[in-house]
């Protein structure tokens, strides 16, 4: 058995006891049915001592315990997260609750409806994109019950019916879109399904509040492919600003020569800053073999004589 089959089995199961709980005595219908045998039966002692007979007080009995059964059975509560629905001889007649109410026993039943938010899990599927990349996809669907009549009357069971139309929207949805646009685009996603299964939905009396993608897992060499591009994208971008970078440490070089060219003393200063920066270390040795004057000079020199 599979874990699909298990969780159907196990939410039958709960809508089942849901279903015979919602029949069964509350806590004031049980009192009130102890109240009933405790007087009946002071009434049937009294018959008793009246007749001596035993076979008409335990006759008596019985009546006594049906009845009471039966009156104490038109006795319901409905939680304040409830609505009941009352049917009287198989057609509808009404809702009650939150609260104490009554119906008619035997001819009259009732079905509790849960009106809080409900969550629902749209199971794991696989499905093909717009560019036939296969991929499995699940979601998580948010709904409440807005109309109990006709989530009951118009839709055999809501929640499943409302589970399979958000597995097959999904299925439509993703099927409509790239790899790309179904990563980078899940709150667009879910807000389409959500569109689409909402304009179904109000038929059954259902509000879908929100839906969300979870996981989506994608073939394992794809999944390398998709890593090696974006290694290759990132070192890209690194190569990129490193080579601009460099652009324009070059051209602040340029700027700072041609400062240097045209402030006297520029070039001076220049070379005091870099002897200082060698530290007092008596191991580093600085040997000019021209000094910068004289550079000078024959800078201005040569100068001169071009102008001549």
């Amino acid at each position: 058995m599979s874990l699909n089959d298990l969780l159907e089995k196990v939410k039958e199961r709960r809508v089942a006891y849901k279903e015979v709980n919602a029949n069964m005595f509350n806590g004031v219908a049980a009192l009130l049915f102890f109240i009933l045998i405790g007087v009946g039966t002071f009434f049937s002692f009294m018959f008793l001592v009246a007749t001596k007979s035993p076979e008409l007080f335990f006759v008596a009995e019985a009546g006594v315990v049906a009845l009471s059964w039966i009156i104490s059975s038109a006795v319901r509560i409905a939680a304040q997260w409830e609505k009941c629905l009352v049917f009287r001889l198989g057609k509808f007649r009404g809702l009650e609750g939150p609260g104490l109410f009554f119906i008619i026993p035997i001819i009259e039943g009732i079905r509790m409806i849960d009106i809080r938010i409900q969550t629902l899990d749209i199971p794991k599927q696989q499905v093909i994109t717009k560019d036939n990349v296969p991929v499995s996809i699940n979601a998580v669907l948010y709904f409440k019950v807005v109309e109990p009549a006709d989530a009951v009357i118009k839709v055999q069971d809501f929640t499943y019916a409302v589970s399979n139309y958000a597995q097959a929207t999904l299925r439509d949805v993703v099927g409509g879109m790239t790899l790309d646009e179904l990563l980078a685009e899940r709150q667009k996603i879910g807000e389409e399904i959500e569109k689409i299964v909402l304009a179904e939905s109000k038929n059954w009396g259902l509000e879908i509040t929100n839906i969300k993608i979870q996981d989506i897992d994608m073939p394992e060499d794809l999944k390398k492919m998709m890593s090696r591009q974006a290694s290759a994208e990132r070192e890209k971008r690194a190569n990129i600003t490193k080579a601009e970078g460099d652009k324009l440490a070059a051209f602040n070089l340029s700027d700072a020569a041609k400062t240097m060219a045209n402030s006297p003393g520029a070039m001076q200063l220049r070379t005091l800053q870099t002897i200082d920066g060698l530290g007092p270390t008596a191991s580093n040795t600085v040997v000019l073999a021209v000094p910068v004057e004289i550079m000078e000079a024959i800078k201005a020199f040569t100068k001169s004589a071009e102008n001549k």
